[in-house]
């Protein structure tokens, strides 16, 4: 798991990209448990080292080093296994920020065999109700901000036992400290675990319907490693920190970021930023010395806002990746001009992440692509009967099973998890085209695709179109009714500070679209707003502004497309 571009004596990274991915091999260890492979080896080894620097509200900072974190997580392996009487394949969901005990907490979970549930602390209360229901989660461990909205449902959550408090004493609830000195002094050994033995119950965001729990094994560490190192040109290098504003729940914060660069000994920087800001990012990214940061693109809109970023904080940033929704040219060229390097997109999903990636250290990436398969993962495009389509031809993407990466199954959920299936081919949902050199271009999720006049059309080149006028800073396009051609194109934009909406605005930008995109899938109706409705990672949820359409505008809601 440590050297995965070396084979047979090869190293993978010198060979074009083409080589490179025919002889990529995947390791195949009979026994693999995450708490060892991202902590506990490198405790035994380096104990000194810096595992977490924790940026603390306020000023302050704390350094948690591999020694420290692991024998946080010892401790609290032992209370779990011991003190609360948490099974194997019981299930522990942790409701916390980016900090040290976010991480002690999932490490403790999979160290005894347990299921880790993380869980946005932006989640409303139906969403944790709903998630805590459905995983039978036996245990919380939050902090006193969140607490009192665990108390108010705990009620309506029979399996919920403990609620573990990392920062306070809350009535109802157990003290962080008070349930660590339940732990046996001896230090914890992880469970002698399988890769494909459960380990974490990630949430989809819910994009296309209710969320649903996907079940992951201890694999998926080792098969996010080489789509996290491919888009950071081969990570780790020395002097790498790794930094996220993505929260750790997320997929994207939790394994794109924390847990392989924790794996690879590399440092990550923690901070709570409740509200993203742009000069705050930079700040933060100049005082820890961040070489390699993943930014989610809404992140990257709001900061190609900032003027002249290197003269006014002293970067470090070696890689800069991104992935949830597709970039526009102008963001890239952006990146370029103002950082001095490419952002490097790559695409997943929560049941099977990053699996396509970019990496300017072994190819030339293509303005718009998402880019090439990474090595180890069998990635197509196809159509509805499993079939893979000629290149240019616009189909599902799907990825082809077994794969370390690609979860074990929605939870309780057997017959949807059959349905993501077709042959061999796990069905993404999104709908892309692949070129003869593998570049794959996202198209739009199978439900977001607007059927006009008997076109099909795709969102996001809109949505990059809008995004290249100088006074749009969002965009989203979804299909609204329509008598005649059953749907238009109708263009959600959020304008940049200052700037009026108006009429004379609606028909610069419907023009501006309708030269760039072309006059059948320019937007007929333009609405502006103040924000955008976002999934807790990041994403547009064209799906509420479509059904928000359909129920304006009294017409039943079509069935999924695609």
């Amino acid at each position: 798991m440590d050297d995965l571009w070396t084979v047979d004596g090869d190293d993978l990274r010198k060979l074009p990209y083409g080589a490179m991915y025919a002889k990529f091999r995947w390791p195949t260890p009979d026994r693999l448990n995450i708490a060892e492979w991202a902590c506990r080896r490198h405790a035994r080894v380096c104990p000194d080292a810096p595992a977490i620097w924790y940026d603390v509200d306020g000023g302050s900072a704390e350094m948690w080093t591999f020694g420290h974190l692991w024998r946080t997580t010892s401790r609290l392996a032992w209370a779990l296994l011991r003190g609360l009487g948490v099974p194997t394949g019981g299930r522990v969901a942790i409701l916390l920020p980016q900090s040290p005990q976010l991480a002690a907490a999932h490490l403790a979970s999979y160290a005894i065999g347990a299921i880790a549930v993380p869980l946005f602390t932006l989640f409303g209360t139906d969403a944790l109700r709903y998630r805590l229901q459905d995983s039978g989660a036996t245990v919380v461990v939050t902090d006193s901000e969140q607490a009192n909205r665990i108390m108010d449902i705990r009620a309506d959550l029979p399996d919920l036992e403990h609620v573990i408090v990392t920062d306070a004493r809350v009535p109802g609830t157990q003290f962080w400290d008070d349930v660590l000195a339940l732990a046996s002094s001896a230090e914890y050994h992880p469970m002698d675990a399988s890769p494909d033995d459960p380990a974490v119950l990630i949430y989809t965001s819910g994009t296309t319907g209710s969320a649903k729990g996907a079940l992951h094994g201890h694999r998926i560490l080792l098969g996010h490693l080489p789509g996290v190192s491919l888009p950071h040109d081969f990570a780790p290098q020395p002097g790498d920190v790794f930094w996220t504003p993505a929260d750790w729940a997320w997929i994207g914060g939790l394994y794109d970021v924390l847990l392989p660069a924790l794996c690879w000994g590399v440092p990550v920087v923690a901070h709570r930023i409740r509200k993203f800001d742009p000069e705050r990012a930079f700040a933060l990214m100049e005082r820890w010395r961040v070489r390699n940061a993943f930014m989610p693109p809404t992140s990257l809109k709001m900061m190609r806002h900032i003027t002249d970023p290197r003269s006014r904080w002293h970067l470090h940033l070696r890689t800069l990746a991104t992935g949830g929704e597709p970039l526009g040219a102008e963001l890239l060229s952006w990146a370029r001009e103002a950082l001095g390097l490419s952002i490097h997109e790559f695409y997943g999903q929560t049941e099977c992440n990053l699996v396509v990636a970019n990496c300017s250290a072994c190819f030339q990436p293509k303005p718009g692509s998402m880019g090439r398969p990474v090595p180890g993962h069998d990635v197509a495009v196809i159509d509805e009967n499993g079939h893979v389509v000629s290149p240019g031809v616009i189909g599902e993407i799907a990825v082809r099973r077994p794969h370390p990466v690609m979860f074990i199954g929605y939870w309780n959920r057997p017959e949807e998890t059959a349905a993501k299936f077709v042959g061999d081919w796990l069905k993404t949902g999104d709908l892309g085209r692949m070129d003869e050199e593998g570049y794959l271009w996202f198209v739009g999720r199978a439900d977001d695709v607007i059927t006009s006049a008997g076109y099909r059309i795709g969102p996001v080149e809109i949505e990059e179109a809008a995004l290249q006028h100088s006074a749009v800073v969002m965009a989203a396009a979804v299909g609204t009714p329509d008598p005649v051609r059953g749907e238009v194109v109708k263009l959600f934009v959020k304008l940049r500070e200052g700037v009026p909406a108006n009429e004379c605005l609606t028909a610069e930008l419907q023009n501006w679209v309708k030269e760039r995109v072309g006059a059948h899938s320019y937007p007929r109706e333009i609405e502006f707003v103040d924000e955008l409705p976002l999934t807790p990672s990041g994403k547009v949820r064209r799906r509420a502004l479509r059904e928000r359409e359909y129920a304006q505008k009294g017409v039943p809601l079509p069935g999924k497309r695609g």
